[in-house]
């Protein structure tokens, strides 16, 4: 099949559509790639070649021993079988690492509905029960990064859909072994490319070894041009030889090594943002202080904002702004969903109302180029837009099945209850260096607390902390940051005949009942000097809802703009659109988690899990083209 591409917002990058594989065997009943013409594993046993080549010729499970965490790359996922043994040889190791950390890059995955068939027939039966969880946690088919974890994030697995010439040097991880396990270099030369045995060296750990069924000659000579020392080992079944390395040096890239032992960070600002780096910290083991001033002033930030949507976007060109809201949607279903009450989303799924009629067409050449699951999203025209809301609705649109419906305040709560998490209500005025880290002072100058990490997480509130602390001076974007008032109206389900069975966005929104009524919203206040709930802004979010709908509803149009609760908040929107998360290259110990806009949904868990891979050492959810977009400056 031809491959469509449309170029990206970054220099010589290319969207390529991600490409499924296709089930199917070979004479002998062996599962079998057609278009490589190759077969997935050894005749002679694939879990007798993944214990003698990968395993034994990385010197596992002896090297993991005495260690913190030990992490490892794969070329060529498959069905995971190499994965399922070598987190089977980790259980089954008393001496095992705390930690093992996963990546690996497949260029064709399977659906999930296959992978599971799969797993179910050909997994060896000592690994049959981590094959159903593999199975259970498989991604939908979307290009990029997707991070699984099991054994209550002991094990991380970071899948990358795609070109692994694409993913490699977008990837940050500090690797202790190599698996290189693709189709066989004359069949599928690119992953064997020289300039990707470059990129996977760039990421080596000091000691890191490599090991591969594969034995040519020009294969040792591209490793060793790589930088790695290679040589040729006994093989395994019927084959003569593998090939065996040790990195000669650490990778240029590779991430830095992480703190010894769990750390103690001070979250400032208990909002979405900072909620959801607490939750990442503490779940790894940190103390998590996090200085509210809201609680300070009895005003718990998104206190009263009874519920908000989490859609992803998506753009024809899968720009950078869509490839976040992707991750970030990933990230939180992951970590959100096991959260008690209603703190945990709601997948309902949203309708996306088109702007107007006319761009149909547009709108279908979009999803054909990005050739995303019908599952995640489709297009949808009126009768079946109005079909999945349960109400008649003005247009067709596209549907995301994994819409989520998100009660703020509730969500907030629960993240700040993770043990390990204590609230510290205070205003923060400046950071300054201390012997050990760094002191939070408030306006009269008194200490509120200190630590080696400081995260400031306050939205619009971090650039005066920066400015009163002579940190902002090398951020000009961060310096542009402003604050943009908003606010949502709750409005009785009845009125709405019971309100939409899902998310329905456009031009404003309109949310299903959370029991208290339908939230809509929402408005855009400039320069405003407080945000605050008016008959104004009801008038907008009452209207913008009102133009969603297909119908009339008498009891909805009798509603009085300025008689009806809701939620007013402010919004930290910096230049693009795009937060500001990182830590701050003058000012080491100091991070920013900032300018999250209206997709502070969107980007809570995933930035959380970001900052925390970074300190921890873990390879990092986000590939490093996006995390360079956001990173402070």
């Amino acid at each position: 099949m031809p491959q469509r591409c449309f170029p990206l917002d970054y220099p010589s990058v290319t969207y390529v559509p991600l490409t499924p594989a296709v089930l199917d065997y070979d004479a002998d009943g062996r599962l079998f790639s057609p278009v490589y013409g190759d077969v997935y594993h050894s005749p002679s046993g694939a879990l007798g070649q993944v214990e003698h080549v990968f395993l034994r010729g990385n010197g596992l499970p002896e090297r993991w021993r005495g260690r913190g965490a030990f992490t490892v790359c794969e070329t060529g996922f498959g069905m995971g079988l190499n994965f399922l043994a070598l987190w089977k040889a980790w259980r089954d190791d008393p001496q095992r690492p705390a930690a093992l950390h996963v990546v690996s890059m497949e260029g064709h995955p399977f659906s999930r509905e296959d992978m599971s068939a799969l797993l179910a027939r050909h997994a060896p039966g000592p690994l049959a029960e981590l094959a159903r969880r593999l199975a259970a946690q498989w991604p939908a088919l979307l290009p990029g990064l997707h991070r699984l974890e099991f054994e209550n994030g002991a094990v991380t697995l970071t899948l990358g859909f795609g070109d692994a010439q694409v993913l490699a040097p977008r990837l940050s991880a500090r690797v202790d072994a190599f698996f290189l396990d693709g189709f066989a270099p004359e069949r599928n030369p690119r992953m064997w490319a020289p300039s990707l045995l470059r990129d996977l060296a760039a990421l080596a750990a000091p000691g890191a070894t490599l090991a591969t069924w594969a034995c040519t000659g020009e294969l040792r000579r591209a490793l060793q041009d790589a930088g790695f020392e290679v040589r040729r080992a006994p093989g395994y079944g019927g084959k003569w030889h593998m090939t065996v390395g040790t990195a000669a040096m650490e990778g240029r890239k590779a991430a830095p090594a992480p703190r010894e032992g769990p750390g103690h960070a001070v979250v400032v600002g208990a909002g979405l943002a900072g909620a959801g780096i607490a939750q990442a910290l503490a779940g790894r083991g940190w103390r998590v202080t996090v200085v509210d001033a809201g609680r300070a002033h009895g005003a718990p930030t998104h206190a009263g904002h009874l519920a908000a949507a989490l859609t992803p976007v998506v753009a024809r060109d899968d720009n950078a702004r869509a490839r976040l809201s992707r991750a970030g949607s990933g990230r939180a279903l992951a970590r959100w969903q096991g959260l008690p009450g209603g703190a945990a989303p709601r997948v309902c799924g949203t309708v996306q109302v088109e702007r107007d009629a006319g761009r149909s067409a547009a709108l279908a050449g979009t999803l054909d180029a990005l050739a995303f699951p019908a599952g995640w999203v489709r297009q949808v025209d009126r009768d079946e837009a109005s079909a999945l809301a349960g109400l008649p609705l003005a247009r067709g649109g596209v549907f995301f099945a994994q819409g989520m419906l998100v009660q703020p305040g509730l969500l907030i709560d629960a993240l700040l209850a993770t043990a390990g998490v204590t609230i510290l209500p205070g205003e923060v005025a400046r950071v300054e260096r201390a012997e050990q880290g760094w002191s939070l002072r408030d306006a009269s100058g008194a200490e509120l607390t200190r630590a080696d990490t400081v995260v400031l997480a306050n939205a619009a509130g971090a650039r005066g902390v920066l400015s009163d602390s002579g940190l902002l001076g090398p951020l000009p974007r961060v310096a542009q940051m402003h604050a943009l008032a908003g606010e949502v109206t709750l409005v009785p389900a009845a009125a709405l005949g019971g309100g939409p069975r899902c998310i329905v966005g456009g031009e404003g929104y309109l949310l299903p009942d959370v029991g208290a009524g339908c939230v809509v919203g929402s408005t855009y206040v400039h320069d405003a000097t407080e945000a605050r709930i008016g008959a104004e802004g009801q008038r907008v979010t009452l209207g913008k809802a009102a133009g969603l709908l297909g119908a009339r509803y008498p009891d909805f149009e009798a509603l009085a703009p300025g008689s009806l609760p809701g939620w007013a908040g402010w919004r930290a929107v910096l230049p693009g659109r795009l937060p500001a998360v990182g830590e701050l290259p003058h000012a080491p110990g100091v991070w920013l988690a900032v300018g999250y806009a209206s997709r502070g949904l969107s980007w809570s868990a995933l930035m959380g899990d970001v900052i925390a891979a970074r300190l921890l050492g873990e390879p990092s959810p986000l590939e490093t083209d996006l995390a360079q977009l956001i990173s402070p400056r």
